[in-house]
């Protein structure tokens, strides 16, 4: 017999199957999906298993070595789904293999196992046959002691552990049993149903009704209108027919809520699944979903892949979110792996959102997916009070970053010890330092972007490479003790309220503070236990989370968002402002949300203060029609780079020329330019990028480009279809 094996080389001059001969000692051992030792040149590599074969045609084939583990084994669907990850995102096909994995499983791990293991000992002889050797044995009393124990129960290993334990084992009169441990475990602490409004219970009927066939519904729900509950319930009917849900989340912060309201509900029956879990716990987790030991699967863009045999729902939370795009090889959208297991499975597909992406509310709007509407908040909560603020005027009065109105209702909001979030989506204290003197600014010399202040640690850092640079107040340029740092970060926000509210407990929320394992769990349950009284964070807290003594929201800067050159910046302002204004007021205490902007006449700022998504919607549609980007047309964006700038320069010219020449009418070829942030860690980037209507056109053309720089070692072009950032 013979093997198809994908070695491990994510190469794409290798991205081709190699045929092995399976030695007699391995038939029957070696599946199709399964990892194998294979001899490749002088090496010796590990590889999947893709296809098992009677006969073979070549003359000289190589045996396989072993089977690496029989832990793992890609079932057919995840295998047919690399060939459609390999497809849409013209990645290599190990590339797509190793994305679905875990750490601990990937083809190009050598550790065998991550699995934690009880060892017991337990007798492996008849009462008589104990007894006899008792009998017999008279002065082995450490032995007769182990055995008289172990007539009542089973005793652990390391309780017992002695050279007469070893002596019964080698006599087999005794034996070990493994148990396998999780490292996450939770009590099941099962909470009863809530009973759904009219609204919920109209939402709930209309995707049960499609639960055995595919179909993928738009559930358009402002915040706090429970959808959540609505998830709940079908998960229920689901599980009743012994069928499995994936529910994704779009960042680590939202598992902690939705996983303790998962838990509450169906205890055990729950694995998450998420970036912050050790190797150790995410191979618990993976293997727990392969083994059929629970029915839902709660996670991040990764939990997509996990090994569910049997699905019966997918559910997308705030579907309208960027991180499920990954954005680096292999590109993949999660909502399209969603709908690919969906429609494998023939079972339902739910995106939810308050904001939904216009693309999808594109295709809502079109028939192609199921529209839902919950406009109302439950137990008739209202919606908080916005109010704009000039910064303008403020400006005048030297309210640089708090205006008056927000300084106000957070005194008023301590002091009926109620609590405020604070939104500015930039960390760090200050976006950059410079000379007053002779105006020399302290920049990345690997990235073509200016340093930013942190002050808790004192150094100027990059956050695209990392480098790092000690704090200085004197100019390496003129000498002169004339340093100052402009913008603003979560850091100086957090510096400012402490001087303002000394009293006040103030905790910061961005990806410096929730770097550390578990600490995105500690800061939330802070807030949910009320041990915090202000929370100043980054976008990260706004989406999904509930917190019922939150009644104040105050967005420092709203123009942040609004000024990125971006064809998305007005949707995405809408989707970040709506959402973190929406964690206010989400119980019976009344909601305030105050924005500060340069440009309180904005048409996107106004339509969320009249939190009127369908006007925005509209507005930036007739936009979209007008430049031809999504969903009216198609777009691919083709990144060049390399550390020569005349390589990267040549090269992109190159490709533009062949693209404009091979293109139909439809399509629009926009480049080359430099890319927005055009050197990062001394690599030069270039870009190109393509409107286009009709996809069976672009991709050959894409994977034409692709396969000409596969052996080119200065030059390397990277193909982002439907990128979210341009």
């Amino acid at each position: 017999m013979y093997a198809e094996v994908l070695i491990q080389y994510g190469i794409k001059s290798l991205d081709h199957t190699f045929t092995y001969h399976i030695p007699e000692s391995l038939q029957g051992q070696i599946e199709k999906g399964m990892k194998v030792y294979v001899p490749f040149g002088n090496q010796k590599i590990n590889g999947f298993v893709t296809n098992i074969m009677d006969d073979c045609s070549l003359e000289e084939v190589k045996d396989i070595i072993s089977l690496v583990t029989k832990e793992l084994k890609l079932n057919d669907e995840l295998l047919e789904l690399g060939k459609y990850v390999q497809s849409s995102t013209l990645c290599t096909l190990i590339t797509a293999y190793q994305t679905m994995l875990p750490t601990s499983l990937k083809v190009n791990n050598s550790k065998e196992s991550y699995a934690l293991k009880k060892i017991f000992i337990t007798l492996n002889k008849s009462d008589d046959e104990i007894n006899d050797y008792i009998l017999h044995n008279q002065r082995a009393l450490k032995q007769i002691e182990i055995l008289n124990k172990l007539k009542e129960q089973r005793i652990e290993k390391k309780e017992i552990n002695s050279s007469s334990l070893k002596k019964l084992i080698d006599l087999n009169i005794v034996k070990e049993e493994y148990e396998s441990i999780y490292r996450i475990n939770h009590s099941n602490n099962i909470e009863q149903d809530n009973k759904m409004t009219e609204e919920q219970e109209n939402a709930f009927n209309k995707i049960y009704a499609s639960l055995n066939k595919y179909e993928v519904f738009l559930l358009h729900g402002v915040t706090g209108s429970g959808k959540t509950e609505v998830y709940m319930h079908l998960c229920e009917e689901v599980i009743k027919e012994d069928k499995c849900i994936i529910v994704l989340v779009p960042e680590i912060s939202l598992t902690t809520q939705l996983v303790k309201r998962f838990y509450n509900r169906f205890g055990n029956d729950v694995a998450i699944f998420h970036s912050e879990l050790s190797d150790g716990e995410k191979y618990d987790e993976y293997k727990k979903i392969e083994r059929k030991e629970v029915h839902i699967v709660v996670g991040t863009r990764s939990a997509i892949f996990t090994p569910i045999n049997n699905l019966g729902l997918i559910i997308i939370d705030e579907e309208h979110s960027s991180t499920y795009k990954q954005e680096n090889n292999p590109r993949y959208q999660a909502i399209d792996i969603a709908k690919w297991r969906a429609k494998y499975h023939n079972c339902p597909c739910v995106l939810g959102s308050a904001t939904p992406k216009y693309e999808s509310m594109a295709r809502a709007q079109k028939g192609v997916y199921t529209y839902i509407s919950m406009p109302k908040r439950v137990g008739n909560a209202l919606l908080p009070k916005i109010s704009i603020i000039d910064m303008k005027e403020e400006f005048k009065h030297k309210n640089n970053i708090l205006s008056t109105e927000l300084k106000i209702k957070i005194d008023e909001c301590l002091n009926k010890h109620q609590q405020i979030m604070l939104l500015l989506n930039r960390r760090g204290y200050s976006t950059y330092v410079t000379c007053n003197s002779c105006g020399y600014t302290f920049k990345c010399p690997h990235c073509d972007v200016s340093l930013t202040y942190h002050k808790t640690s004192n150094n100027l850092r990059c956050h695209y490479c990392g480098y790092t640079l000690p704090y200085t107040k004197t100019c390496p340029n003129c000498h002169e003790e004339s340093i100052s740092s402009f913008g603003l970060g979560t850091e100086q926000v957090e510096s400012l309220l402490k001087s303002l509210f000394p009293s006040a407990r103030i905790i910061r929320m961005d990806a410096d503070t929730t770097a550390k394992k578990g600490s995105h769990d500690r800061i939330i349950k802070s807030i949910e236990n009320l041990e915090c009284d202000i929370v100043i964070g980054t976008q990260m807290i706004s989406k999904g989370l509930d917190f019922p003594n939150v009644t104040l929201v105050g967005i420092i800067n709203a123009d942040e968002s609004l000024n990125i050159p971006d064809f998305r910046s007005g949707e995405n302002t809408f989707a970040l402002l709506s959402q973190v204004a929406g964690r206010a007021g989400r119980s019976t205490l009344p909601g305030n949300v105050i924005i500060q902007t340069f440009n309180p006449d904005n048409f996107t700022l106004i339509n969320v203060l009249n939190n009127n998504y369908f006007k925005n919607y509209q507005e930036e549609m007739k936009l979209r029609s007008q430049l031809k980007y999504p969903p009216y047309y198609y777009i691919a964006l083709l990144r060049i780079t390399s550390k020569s700038y005349e390589d990267a320069s040549k090269e992109v010219t190159k490709i533009a020329n062949y693209l404009r020449g091979k293109l139909d009418s439809t399509s629009i070829c926009l480049g080359p330019t430099p890319a927005p942030q055009f050197r990062i860690n001394n690599i030069y980037r270039f870009q190109i990028i393509i409107k286009y209507k009709k996809d069976d056109i672009i991709k050959p053309l894409l994977r034409n480009i692709d396969e000409q720089y596969i052996l080119n070692r200065n030059v390397n072009v990277e193909i982002d279809i439907d990128p979210i950032r341009l």
